[in-house]
């Protein structure tokens, strides 16, 4: 199989699986997204949700987030770990907002990877689900799959953000890199991964990548 066909082929199969791609990180609007987004390092989906809720029951927009202490921000998302580096970046990139945007998310790449606590692929998640930029965002999940599939030989997923985006259509991206991080977790997660339940890789995966799951 040629790169080409391996990507029509991933395309086919993940629409199959997954039609529909809610975003994982649950959310009001542009401003408790980039929250999240900047929760989920080092932390699951499912641990941001469970923290999220207190903390937007607070403080669901910049105003209201740094009338908070840093500490009791640091308190509410101990959950979600690195928490005083964490909630200095939230009360931090909150008071940016509103010195330099009116309180406004920007809808800019540069402009969000400005604000603290605030990467390429946070900026990513932003603009392609909040304000509907394409966007391909590569966690390390995403940089597994696509060397797996062999996509992509990139060293890091910065250059396997730019080859993922060279093979697959603009337009697909944003849901895309969403449903290949649902595919992951449901059958070829980083720990135990089973060769009889990740087909995709069964199909098209590069030879070294499937003896690896034997």
């Amino acid at each position: 199989m040629t790169k080409k066909e391996k990507a029509r082929f991933i395309i086919e199969e993940l629409e199959k699986l997954y039609p529909e791609t809610p975003v994982p990180l649950d959310h009001t609007n542009s401003y408790t997204l980039l929250i999240a987004v900047l929760l989920s390092a080092q932390c699951t989906d499912l641990m941001v949700n469970r923290v999220t809720p207190l903390l937007f029951s607070k403080a669901d927009n910049p105003f209201d987030m740094i009338r908070l202490s840093i500490e009791e921000i640091r308190e509410i998302i101990r959950p979600c770990g690195l928490s005083p580096k964490k909630a200095k970046a939230i009360f931090e990139l909150s008071h940016i907002l509103i010195n330099k945007h009116d309180g406004v998310v920007p809808e800019s790449f540069e402009l969000l990877e400005e604000l603290p606590g605030v990467g390429h692929k946070t900026a990513s998640v932003v603009m392609s689900q909040a304000f509907g930029v394409p966007a391909f965002p590569v966690d390390t999940h995403i940089h597994r799959l696509l060397i797996r599939w062999g996509i992509t030989t990139g060293k890091n997923v910065v250059e396997t953000e730019k080859d993922a985006k060279k093979i697959f259509p603009k337009e697909l991206w944003n849901k895309l890199h969403l449903q290949i991080i649902f595919y992951g977790r449901a059958y070829s997660p980083a720990r135990n991964p089973l060769i009889e339940k990740d087909f995709i890789t069964r199909t098209i995966g590069v030879k070294s990548a499937i003896e690896s799951l034997k």
